[in-house]
Formats: C-alpha cells, structure tokens, sequence
C-alpha cells in the first residue's frame, strides 16, 4: 500500500528553524517588482538572442581588418626592403625657444650676389700677368715692359672711374705709341672705342662696388702684315659692373662686358722712335643687359635684364671667357 504523504526532507534535520534565525523582514517575503529594461539591457538581450551569427560577424570583420592592416603595413615594409636604404644624419632638437626658416630665400647682399661674377676678383685683382720670359727675339725685359704697358691701359679703359666719365680720352690715348694715338682718338667719336674702352652715358653711374673682373692674358712673338717683329699679347676678360636698380632679382642691376683684344708692341729695330710703344691690332666684345641706344655710341647705360644670346640660352654664358663673343647683336 502506497502512502501518499510526503517524504520526510532528509535535509530537515539541518535546516535552521525561524525561531533560530529570527523573524524574517517583510520586505523580504514581497515579490521583487518588475523593472523596465533599459537601453544598455536591450542591446545585451539583442546580442544574446543573435550571439551566434552577430558574434560571427564581429569576429569576421575584426580578423579582416586586422589582416588589412598587417597586410597593407607587410607591403610597406616590403617597398622599403626593396629600395636602398638612405642616408638621413639627424641632430637632437635643442632645449628652448625655436624657430623654422620661412620659405622666402634671404635679400641679396650685393649686386653681384646670385651670378657667376659674385666669384670674380675685384678690380684690378683680376687681371693677373704671365710670368715674363725672353721670347722670340724679345728680350725678358722687353716683354714685362709690354705686359706692364698692357695691364695698365686696361686698368685705365676697364676700371678708372674718371676716365669713365671725362670728357676727352686722353687719360688712355697716351699710353700709346705716338703713331697710334690718332686713330685711338678717332675711335670713341664713332664708338668704335667700346670693344675695348668703358665710357659712362650721360646720367648713368655706377654703384660703390668695385667692377667684378675674371680673364687670362697670353703673349707670343710673331709678325704683322708688313712683316715688323711684334710682341702679341691677348686679353680675355669679362668685366661686371653693378649699376643702382630697385629690381630684387639678383644680376638685374649687373651689366657685362666680355672683349678680347689683340695689343702689340713693334721691336724697337724694326720702327722708328714715334712708332715704338703700345698699339691695338684688334678688339671684339660682347654687352648684356645694355641700354641699346648708348650702346650704339660706345657707351654704357643699364638696359632691360637679358642674359645671353640667342645662339645661346645659358643665362650664365657671358660670365664665362671661355665662351665666344661673337654672339648675334641683340640690340
């Protein structure tokens, strides 16, 4: 017969009476109310109920990007394996105040700054003599006697500012033979002088600066057309003045001359006394940068800025005496 009472709880023996525990609060035996869920509790709910495919998604999408970013920082690292390695010294940034240069490059600080002529002895520095040595039937001395004669007429007709602007120029006529000074003279009227003589224009004037000068001399012993034994020398020079200009580009107020001139001396048994002494046997030059109209008389004035020739584009090509002068006249 099967007893339908309950069985006894084998636990009962260990449970605490609530004589033992004490009265038990009412707040305790009153259901717990229900709470609205919140934002935070709605999206945990909707996580849960989709764990398993949203929880994929997730994953899928993380384990992408981060293979994207290992991928993409692998191929850089690759471009860089491949390409050599470069050189970049670096120094410690100092402690303090600092400031970076700007973009805009420093004002000149002369006029000859930013062209070749910036390099270029100054004056009379430039025109340097070849040892003197006897040559031909010219004896040493005969030949420093010539060099000499040489180097100070172009002193005089390349860099004597009185003489720029005299009114006569006689200050260079008598450093010739007599014999020759008439037809020195005769030259400047026809401005023919230029290829050899500096001579101002009227109102223009030079800066302060010493003209820059770069050339060479050389000297021979040979024979004119008559067959008289003369002693050659040859000048090659550019000479660059700085004129005033309110142009910031660098050289816009620089003027240059290059010329190469043919000076000689008769041996003295071969002329007579009048004859004996320095003469011109030819003179070509080139001008840039020149005032056209001043040019066309023998004279020097600051022009429009233009540099080279159109046979040659190098700005820089009538800095060089190296480079020919005969150029198209771009006048």
């Amino acid at each position: 017969m099967t007893d339908h009472r309950s069985a006894p709880d084998p636990h009962s023996t260990d449970r605490p009476s609530e004589d033992t525990l004490g009265r038990v609060p009412e707040w305790l035996r009153r259901p717990a109310p229900e709470v609205e869920p919140g934002r935070g509790d709605r999206l945990r709910i909707a996580l849960g109920g989709h764990s398993g495919k949203l929880l994929g998604g997730v994953v899928v999408l993380a384990l992408l990007a981060f293979f994207g970013l290992v991928g993409g920082l692998g191929y850089q690292g690759f471009q860089r394996w491949r390409e050599p390695a470069a050189e970049h010294p670096t120094v410690g940034l100092p402690i303090g105040e600092q400031a970076s240069s700007s973009a805009s490059p420093p004002p000149a600080a002369g006029p000859f700054d930013g062209t070749p002529a910036a390099g270029f002895p100054e004056g009379a520095a430039g025109i340097a003599l070849p040892r003197a040595k006897r040559t031909g039937p010219f004896t040493e001395k005969q030949v420093a006697d010539t060099l000499a004669k040489v180097r100070k007429a172009l002193i005089t007709a390349r860099l004597d500012r009185t003489f720029f602007t005299a009114k006569d120029p006689e200050r260079l006529v008598r450093q010739f033979a007599p014999d020759a000074r008439a037809g020195v003279r005769d030259d400047f009227p026809t401005g023919e002088a230029g290829t050899y003589a500096t001579r101002l224009a009227p109102g223009a004037r030079l800066t302060d600066d010493q003209p820059r000068v770069k050339g060479r001399i050389s000297y021979r012993a040979t024979k004119d057309r008559d067959g008289i034994r003369i002693l050659e020398v040859t000048t090659n020079f550019v000479w660059a003045y700085a004129f005033p200009t309110t142009s910031p580009t660098p050289g816009d107020g620089v003027l240059v001359v290059h010329d190469t001139v043919k000076w000689s001396t008769p041996h003295p048994a071969d002329v007579t006394t009048a004859s004996a002494g320095l003469w011109i046997e030819r003179a070509d030059s080139y001008t840039s940068n020149i005032d056209c109209a001043a040019l066309d008389k023998g004279l020097l004035a600051l022009g429009k800025p233009s540099f080279g020739g159109p046979a040659d584009p190098d700005p820089d090509a009538v800095f060089d005496p190296d480079k020919t002068v005969d150029l198209p006249d771009t006048c």
